[in-house]
């Protein structure tokens, strides 16, 4: 027996009431019958309601394009990928909403475009620590490390757990997740919640490892230290005393313009608009 869609049901219902209204009242301009009608078109005008994986990744190809795609690649994004401008992402974002099922089988395709999307639909409530733990192992870029698993992951129950786990891996990019997850928890996290011992203890140890460290991973340590500084008051002064004893912190960009953010000049600027320890509603962005 077929199995039908929402949109299908919905207009075999709305045909059966017009012929009904019709016959016997002569109109078919109704509230309630207008009220289907109008359930109907904005299914249509979704679009993704009720799309597959299949669906999903033919329209992520369709949105790709060389130039968005050559900036990803200098950015460390790897193949396969489209290139979608992560604002077209958020589109479909909007459309699917948060759909862990659907994520999940995002992630696993490989593909850089799709594995951003399976951030932003994510369901934190409902993603389990192996989930995250493949996700992390799997992620094939900074911009799957450091954003993507690190955001889930921060806003997931396992977020503290994992966060600890991963910044003592010697592999860079499951490092790196670790210290971007850390500085989405001191975003997101009322302080009173917040170790402030741990983190602390996390300063020092930065201080003393940073520069020895590995490429991306010297990148998210001073991204905590400014993490620290800017969203967790109790410890805001340390960071940036820290940040001054670092000094310069040398990152390679490869192809790209980007730059490491000074930690002191960011946290004296946070400082200054009065942001000192103002939180975000969500890691993800």
């Amino acid at each position: 027996m077929k199995s039908w869609s929402i949109r299908e049901s919905l207009t075999i219902t709305t045909n059966i009431l017009q012929m009904f209204l019709k016959l016997y009242f002569g109109k078919t301009h109704f509230r309630g019958f207008e009220a289907i009608s109008k359930r109907e078109n904005n299914i249509q005008k979704v679009g993704f309601y009720n799309m597959d994986l299949k669906q999903i990744m033919i329209e992520l190809e369709k949105m790709g394009t060389p130039t968005i795609k050559k900036i990803f690649v200098n950015h460390g994004a790897k193949e396969p990928l489209f290139g979608v401008k992560v604002g077209d992402l958020k589109k479909i974002q909007k459309k699917i909403k948060k759909n862990n099922e659907i994520s999940l089988e995002l992630y696993k395709t490989g593909n850089a475009d799709a594995m951003y999307l399976a951030g932003l639909v994510a369901d934190e409530k409902q993603i389990q620590k192996k989930d995250l733990q493949f996700w992390v192992k799997n992620a094939a870029s900074p911009m799957i490390s450091e954003c993507t698993v690190a955001w889930v992951a921060a806003e997931s129950k396992y977020g503290w757990e994992l966060a600890r786990e991963w910044i003592s891996s010697d592999k860079e990019s499951i490092a790196s997740s670790g210290w971007s997850a850390y500085s989405s928890l001191l975003s997101i996290v009322p302080d009173d919640q917040i170790d402030s011992k741990e983190i602390s203890k996390n300063l020092k140890r930065i201080e003393s490892k940073i520069h020895k460290s590995q490429n991306r991973v010297k990148y998210c340590m001073n991204g905590f230290v400014i993490a620290v500084g800017g969203f967790y008051s109790e410890l805001s002064k340390d960071a940036l005393e820290t940040a001054k004893r670092i000094g310069t912190v040398e990152v390679t960009m490869g192809k790209t313009a980007c730059k490491v953010p000074d930690a002191v000049q960011y946290i004296l600027k946070m400082q200054k608009m009065g942001k000192i320890g103002n939180k975000k509603k969500m890691a993800r962005c």
